[in-house]
């Protein structure tokens, strides 16, 4: 089984047995679903209900229908199996994407070392080639993720 981090339990919600996940994992909407399975500590639990709150994930668990029930999963790490997510050709994982290469269209070569969020909606990929360049990962300098060979192709701006 391949565990992916998607989040940690910070609370409970209500009386009915809902917990509160802070999440900031890029396929939400591929883990949290009705059914799927997580992983919360060492043990494996269906997702009987899923909500969004502000800015967390609200899980109800099969079996668990009382807050008094879940409050040993407060402060744990969540998980899901990497084969649970059902990611398509063009999706990639940033623990995946951090072992690729990245590719110029002039034939650099560089490696990625760091992923980081500048805004909620905005990734960023810190590569290093001769020097320090960072990338906008949603952006049209990225021309294609090959999943096969683990690369990352881009064109670079004149003047970076």
């Amino acid at each position: 089984m391949d565990k992916i981090y998607i989040g940690k339990v910070v609370a409970t919600h209500g009386i009915k047995g809902e917990i509160r996940i802070l999440s900031d994992f890029s396929f939400k909407e591929k883990a949290f679903i009705v059914g799927n399975h997580l992983i919360i500590g060492d043990y494996e639990y269906i997702i009987r209900s899923y909500r969004i709150h502000k800015n967390f994930d609200m899980v109800t668990l099969n079996d668990y229908h009382n807050i008094n029930d879940v409050l040993f999963l407060l402060h744990k790490k969540v998980y899901i199996d990497k084969k649970n997510l059902q990611l398509l050709d063009n999706e990639v994982l940033d623990e995946d994407l951090m072992t690729y290469q990245v590719l110029t269209s002039d034939g650099k070569r560089g490696i990625i070392k760091e992923i980081f969020f500048a805004s909620p909606t905005n990734k960023i990929i810190r590569v290093m080639f001769d020097k320090e360049i960072l990338i906008p990962f949603f952006s049209p300098m990225i021309e294609k993720i090959d999943k096969d060979k683990k690369e990352v192709h881009v064109s670079i701006i004149q003047g970076l």
